[in-house]
Parts: structure tokens; C-alpha cells; sequence
């Protein structure tokens, strides 16, 4: 999966300047990897939940695996802004997150900048334990150690 956002990063952007805002639109690979880590992890699940395995609920089918592909084809166009009830993180309608907008634009440079930027490691490759912590804000129960080695030039980090 990295591999492939950074193919896409490198073909879209080029390895002589960093992402910009304007690019996200044109990084399809990219926004699928942030609709499915909110359908897995939304920042503030009011209800705890984690399918162990696929299940059905309430006619919606919910897939354990991460697969941003599925976003790529079958649901291409659900967005994260609570018009599609299959994938609502920020909620919708009069109770839709304010920051909703600020919070896309800077999960999707910040990611896309990530990935263009560096290689990631995990130490001693080992298993991430993607559990969290009860509460109105999902945080990780163990910290995430990732080792971040620069794909480019010095210059390109200025």
C-alpha cells in the first residue's frame, strides 16, 4: 500500500517539490487511504466498535480488512462529509462536525507529504497494535514507533 501511494505521489508530483494543496484532488489513491482509515478509525467514535471479522449491520456491510481500494471503485464516490450513511466519521446533517473541512485538508496534505517524503519503518517489524482507548477522542493504547528515512534530496525538505 505504501508503495503504491508513493507511486502515485511520484507520478502526480514529481520528485522536485513537496505536495501542495491543489494536488490532492488528483491523488485518488490518496483519499481512498483516508476514507478507509476513518471507516476503521474515526477520530471520535461516539460508540466504541471493531469488527474482528466481515459482518452486516442494519443492510451495510462492513469489511474488516483495510482495502482503500474498495474506495477506488464499487465507492469511489462516498465522501466523509456525511452524505453517504456507510461511512459518516464526522457525522451529518445539523450535527455534522464544524471542523470537518480544516480536519480533510490537513489529514490529506499531512499524509500525502508523509508518504512523498519518506520511507516508513517499523522498528523490528512488528506487528501494529491498532487498538485504542475509550473516551470522546480515539488514541492509540500503544504508542506508534515509526522510523522515517528521506526518499530525496536535502534541499527538497527546505
Amino acid at each position: 500500500m505504501l508503495k503504491k501511494a508513493q507511486r502515485e505521489l511520484d507520478a502526480q508530483i514529481g520528485k522536485e517539490r513537496q505536495v501542495e494543496d491543489l494536488d490532492i484532488k488528483n491523488l485518488p489513491y490518496i483519499q481512498a487511504i483516508i476514507k478507509e482509515a476513518m471507516r476503521l478509525y474515526p477520530a471520535g467514535p461516539i460508540i466504541e466498535h471493531e469488527a474482528s471479522e466481515d459482518c452486516d449491520v442494519g443492510g451495510f456491510h462492513v469489511p474488516a480488512e483495510f482495502r482503500p481500494e474498495r474506495f477506488l471503485t464499487g465507492h469511489a464516490d462516498v465522501d466523509l462529509r456525511g452524505q453517504h450513511l456507510e461511512l459518516i466519521p464526522f457525522g451529518s446533517g445539523r450535527r455534522v462536525c464544524p471542523g470537518i473541512s480544516f480536519a480533510l485538508q490537513v489529514m490529506h496534505l499531512a499524509l500525502a507529504r508523509i508518504i512523498h517524503g519518506f520511507e516508513l519503518k517499523i522498528p523490528n517489524d512488528s506487528n501494529i497494535d491498532m487498538s485504542g482507548t475509550p473516551g470522546i477522542i480515539s488514541c492509540k493504547a500503544t504508542p506508534l514507533q515509526v522510523l522515517l528515512t528521506p526518499r530525496f534530496n536535502p534541499m527538497f525538505y527546505k
